[in-house]
């Protein structure tokens, strides 16, 4: 049977839900306001569009090869190399693992409370073992639970809570009609100016004006918002006729996420006053979000001259749909992300390169050693994130930082080994965007410069400020997961050189024994 391929507007539509992230629109207008736009625009032309380009060249090229972007790698520089980039993209899954298990615990608040009631818990009372500290110990127990199930193949879970994406959707008009319709009811009037390029060039947090080094670092959360393309590497080959529709598809899946990633943050600022709504100490990266839509709803009721207490019944009564939304959809990624990446980067590379039985595929089809292992890292970053003595707000911030560089950076890779892979010969290029291997070399280039630049401001920025956790949490995971691919890669060779030598002995040795019979 004929495999139905992918039309431009399908191709558009998969580009977009596998990159367009909602969560990003309120913690952008959190930490830039108005200001963040430039960026998310600045972002898509350096990195989002020629990135795209080169990892659907990649996936037409490769499209026989069931390691993915290892296979990319491997071929294109070696498989040292590859392994090192595949590894590091795997442990920025840890790093999200790390964020969403602490993280998850808001929108529970939300459901329950109405609010984010999270830095006020307590464990029998104790100062000790409440805020950051109870989240953590709670993040723990949560990720075990989410281990136990997914080790015993109970993956039907995510099925279930794939709803979450649906109503994420769903939230996105919401918004959209909402705001629209508030501005309206207004006259046209913003809850937070409006003032044109003043707006855009000036951050409305105070922790961002007069820094151009915080301002440049924010660009990580723009790219971070872009996460996620890899993916369509493996849709050239599903697409009608990919040489004229994949550029098309591209270009204008971008212009769509640039453009509704640029509109939202205006229409965030049309129902949300900056120094009002977000200028609380309380306020964290983990409960913008929530805060935001809360404030949408009501909002909502002052347009159309509801009462107060109404007002306050519609924030709670939102942030409670928003939050079992939320929930839903984060179960559904954290089912599925604890053993997905995990066993895409055992079953793609060799598994004699995995110490011990790390490398084992259970029965019920899961790497379960390895997802235990797995479980152990995160649960000990979590704890020692956790019990480092910060505030809910630092605690917050950590984490994303974290995750925001830990994915960006294994993006470096694939596109400093992009002009390397055009100079190879021999390969399949019924794809390609980049017509010569100079346009191919200053993109890469271009490319992996930006990523590089980003990821140094987000790094020394926090330091500079006299945050000096932030920037070492912020450089460890790169740095720490970096050294064990080095070391595990390593290893393999050591036991490969020294398997190959017995071997030769071996052949010597019985070449030997034939010449003396």
């Amino acid at each position: 049977m004929k495999e139905k391929k992918l039309g431009l507007t399908s191709l558009i539509l998969m580009i977009f839900t596998s990159v367009y992230g909602f969560n990003n629109i309120p913690r952008s207008y959190y930490l830039m306001g108005y200001a963040a736009i430039p960026w998310f625009v600045i972002a898509g032309i350096l990195f989002f569009i020629p990135f795209a380009f080169m990892v659907a060249e990649f996936g037409s090229a490769f499209s026989h090869e069931s390691g993915g972007m290892y296979s990319w790698m491997c071929k294109s520089v070696g498989p040292k190399y590859a392994f090192i980039g595949t590894f590091m993209w795997y442990t920025s899954y840890v790093l999200w693992m790390v964020n969403v298990s602490s993280g998850i615990w808001v929108p529970v608040s939300n459901i329950l409370f109405g609010s984010d009631t999270t830095a006020t818990w307590s464990l029998f009372g104790s100062d000790f073992l409440s805020g950051s500290r109870l989240l953590g110990i709670m993040a723990v127990a949560f990720f075990i639970f989410i281990t136990y199930f997914d080790a015993k193949g109970v993956d039907k879970i995510s099925k279930v809570t794939s709803i979450g994406g649906t109503a994420v959707l769903t939230i996105n008009i919401l918004v959209v009609v909402g705001s629209i319709v508030m501005i309206i009811v207004r006259g046209g009037q913003l809850q937070q100016p409006f003032e044109g390029f003043e707006s855009l060039k000036t951050p409305l947090n105070a922790a961002y004006q007069g820094s151009p080094i915080a301002i440049l670092s924010f660009i990580v959360y723009a790219l971070f918002a872009y996460g996620g393309i890899e993916a369509v590497g493996g849709l050239v080959d599903k697409t009608e006729n990919p040489e004229k529709n994949f550029p098309k598809g591209i270009i204008s899946a971008a212009m769509v996420i640039v453009a509704g990633y640029a509109f939202l943050i205006m229409l965030v600022g049309s129902f949300t006053n900056y120094s009002e709504i977000l200028g609380s100490k309380e306020i964290t990266l983990g409960n913008v979000s929530y805060v935001i839509m809360s404030n949408f709803a009501a909002e909502i009721g002052e347009a159309f001259g509801v009462s107060h207490s109404a007002q306050l019944a519609l924030a709670h009564g939102f942030a409670r749909v928003y939050a079992f939304i939320m929930l839903l959809a984060l179960m559904g990624a954290m089912f599925t992300l604890v053993y997905s990446p995990l066993k895409q980067i055992i079953e793609g590379t060799p598994k004699e390169l995995w110490p011990g039985k790390m490398g084992e595929i259970d029965k019920d089809g899961m790497p379960g050693n390895a997802m235990w292992i797995q479980c152990t890292i995160v649960c000990v970053m979590i704890l020692l994130i956790s019990f480092g003595g910060d505030t809910m707000q630092q605690f917050f911030l950590i984490l994303t930082a974290m995750v925001n560089v830990g994915m960006t950076v294994p993006y470096m890779f694939i596109s400093y080994a992009f002009p390397k892979f055009k100079k190879m010969k021999d390969v399949d290029r019924s794809f390609v965007v980049f017509k010569s291997q100079k346009s191919a070399t200053i993109w890469g280039y271009v490319v992996t410069i930006t990523l590089f630049l980003a990821n140094l401001f987000a790094i020394i920025q926090p330091a500079m400020e006299g945050d000096i956790k932030t920037t070492i949490w912020s450089l460890s995971g790169p740095v720490i997961f970096g050294i064990c691919a080095w070391l595990i890669y390593s290893s393999y060779e050591k036991k490969t050189h020294a398997s190959e030598a017995a071997e030769d002995i071996l052949k010597d040795n019985t070449a030997e024994d034939a010449r003396v019979i």
